[in-house]
């Protein structure tokens, strides 16, 4: 509970970073970069003591696990690219990239601008 309590008072992405090793905030930076460069004009924030990137509304979350990272890009984001996201274990609204796995950030940067896009129409 302490924990949780201390993930909902972050206040920024940084102070959300420094919480875990190194290697996990290695993960961290290279997902905000690919959705930083794939939604440059998206507002970062906290929310749900998670990392969001928001135009109108919430693009996507992030969020880091013992195992791995979860992605939250919305139930359209996943339905839009589940063929490509098959070998991951995803459900309606996210999908887990395995800590011991190379991140996908090509596919990652390519459902935030499926996202955005959806933010723009």
């Amino acid at each position: 509970m302490e924990n949780q309590n201390r993930m909902q008072s972050l206040q920024s992405i940084d102070q959300y970073i420094s919480c875990f090793p190194e290697e996990v905030q290695e993960k961290l930076r290279l997902i905000r970069e690919t959705v930083r460069n794939a939604a440059p004009e998206a507002e970062e924030v906290i929310s749900y003591g998670m990392p969001a990137f928001k135009m109108k509304r919430i693009l996507v979350y992030f969020a880091a696990f013992p195992k791995h990272i979860g992605f939250y890009p919305t139930s359209s984001g996943i339905a839009a690219f589940e063929k490509k996201l098959a070998t991951y274990k995803h459900a309606k609204g996210s999908v887990q990239f395995p800590l011991n796995q190379p991140l996908p950030l090509d596919l990652i940067s390519a459902i935030v601008q499926f996202r955005v896009e959806e933010e723009r129409s």
